[in-house]
């Protein structure tokens, strides 16, 4: 089973954030970052809530990898939370994914 701070940087690569990005948006220097992700530091609940909201996960999946939401239900509370411009970007980026697949089938 996969450790915290594993966990913080698997999800962080995925999302495709530099270490600076999330250092900037947790409000901790990049070397905090850096020593999290190797285990040589531990968060506080405070950085957690903040790793939790940036990611878009549950502090118990972050903690314990275990999910509590659907990825659906993530994407539409983060999608509502954008303004009109950037739901249509989107929305665009979405059907082109869709025609790349049919191309591809």
């Amino acid at each position: 089973m996969k450790k915290t701070y594993e966990r913080l940087k698997d999800i962080r690569i995925s999302m495709h954030l530099s270490q600076e990005y999330v250092s900037k948006v947790i409000g901790v220097t990049r070397t905090a970052i850096v020593d999290i992700e190797s285990g040589k530091r531990k968060v506080s609940s405070e950085e957690l809530a903040k790793f939790s909201e940036l990611y878009q996960v549950s502090a118990d999946e972050l903690i314990n990898g275990r999910a509590n939401t659907m990825p659906a239900q993530m994407f539409a509370r983060s999608f509502g939370e954008l303004d009109e411009a950037d739901q249509r970007e989107i929305m665009n980026l979405i059907e082109f994914k869709k025609r790349m697949k049919e191309r591809t089938v």
